[in-house]
């Protein structure tokens, strides 16, 4: 049965990641254009003022891939090929849950176990690292924002697993809500005592140098060497939205994933449960005077 699920669980993923691609297509990528835009605009106003100042032009690289390319080949796969990734790691968590949460139905099952791998794997470390369009983060950080973001989402899924195993342990003591909120309690006191360690986004870039002034995680105006602005600053609106977007594609997919795979998991468990109640029809005695 565990195979059946996790096939089930990849097939489902599969299906939410297409449909979370088709929603970001139609809202994000908008606010990536613009973003993508704005850096090229901030690059072209950089330049001249490098020129002016005598120095060396950054003339940067060719893409390998167009952006017609990156937009909907490119992004398209990757959304489906990690829908299918986590619809697996999906199909396994529900597998460990099924049978050790009481009397919930497969479907409701599957639900909170979407809800919980989007809040562990998404929205929670979204909350500290939260997703940025281009332009936005200095280049030199990039492994240790990566690195960072990592961390936060290996501690939110400890952290939700424990605070899991705690209200399991505390429901004898103090009822199913009590316990409930006590778990969700711990899991906000430990998660917020690792967003306030860590470091922000802000502090990495405050630690790199360019052009003679601290870099910002979102740029602030260019200002030539008088101090007039030449390039105005990052648009707010355009990030807001970016990572509003950003949200509701993963909500989404996440929503999806557990709306799919609750009806088939359904399935699987129930045609289990039949063929192992099953009875085999007893053989009557045998009729008298038969030879």
């Amino acid at each position: 049965m565990e195979k059946k699920l996790i096939l089930r669980g990849v097939l489902a993923g599969a299906v939410a990641g297409l449909l979370a691609f088709v929603f970001a297509r139609i809202f994000a990528e908008p606010q990536i254009n613009a973003a993508i835009e704005y850096e090229s605009g901030r690059d072209d106003a950089q330049g001249l003022l490098d020129k002016a100042a005598g120095l060396p032009m950054d003339m940067g690289g060719p893409d390998i891939f167009s952006r017609t390319v990156q937009a909907n080949v490119g992004i398209g796969a990757g959304m489906i090929l990690f829908g299918a990734a986590m619809g697996a790691l999906f199909a396994v968590a529900y597998t460990v849950c099924l049978g050790r949460t009481g009397r919930l139905r497969p479907r409701n099952l599957a639900m909170l176990v979407a809800l919980g791998g989007f809040l562990g794997l998404y929205l929670v470390p979204f909350v500290k690292y939260p997703a940025n369009p281009p332009a936005i983060g200095h280049p030199d950080t990039i492994r240790d924002r990566g690195n960072l973001y990592l961390a936060m989402v290996a501690c939110s899924l400890l952290f939700l697993v424990l605070a899991v195993w705690l209200g399991k342990r505390l429901q004898a003591r103090f009822g199913n809500w009590n316990a409930t909120l006590l778990a969700a309690g711990a899991f906000a006191a430990a998660i917020g005592i690792v967003m306030a360690v860590l470091p922000s986004l802000g502090e990495l870039a405050d630690n790199v140098q360019q052009f003679g002034h601290h870099a910002t995680e979102t740029p602030l105006p260019l200002t030539d060497d008088k101090g007039a602005i030449v390039y105005p600053g990052f648009p707010a609106d355009t990030l807001f939205e970016f990572r509003f977007y950003s949200v509701a594609a993963q909500l989404l997919l996440w929503a999806a994933l557990g709306l799919l795979f609750g009806p088939m998991a359904e399935r699987v468990i129930n045609a289990r449960t039949a063929a192992a109640t099953a009875v085999p029809a007893e053989s009557g005695p045998e009729p008298v005077g038969a030879a």
